[in-house]
């Protein structure tokens, strides 16, 4: 059974830049059977969202409110998936999860890392 962990979050002044890591743990078959790869987010007292999603291929979809300051990419070979963030804005701040999804349909999410847009 694959693992999610993700890294990479902490506090960033508005206008920053940071990068999400999210790191597949498991067997390499579980590893080799994330086909899309995404990245999800849950601000304070808000519903969770999603913010980008990337194929086995390296399509990607973006939230409009991340669209044009952000881009997901991935490793196969690891198993993993990042996320790059520039020019945060304080409505960024959230806990980010990564989520993936197998070719078997089985989601798997991770436990989540805290981002605090702030001066």
């Amino acid at each position: 059974q694959v693992q999610l962990v993700e890294s990479g979050g902490g506090l960033v002044q508005p206008g920053g830049s940071l990068r999400l890591s999210c790191a597949a743990s498991g067997s390499i078959f579980s590893i080799n059977s994330l086909n899309v790869m995404a990245w999800y987010r849950q601000a304070p007292e808000k519903p969770r969202e999603f913010v980008a999603r990337i194929t086995r291929d390296g399509n990607t979809i973006y939230a409009d409110s991340l669209k044009g300051r952000s881009a997901i990419s991935r490793d196969n070979a690891k198993g993993t998936v990042y996320l790059q963030m520039d020019s945060v804005k304080p409505e960024d701040t959230a806990v980010y999860y990564c989520n993936a999804v197998t070719l078997t349909s089985v989601q798997v999410w991770g436990q989540g890392t805290l981002v605090t847009v702030s001066l």
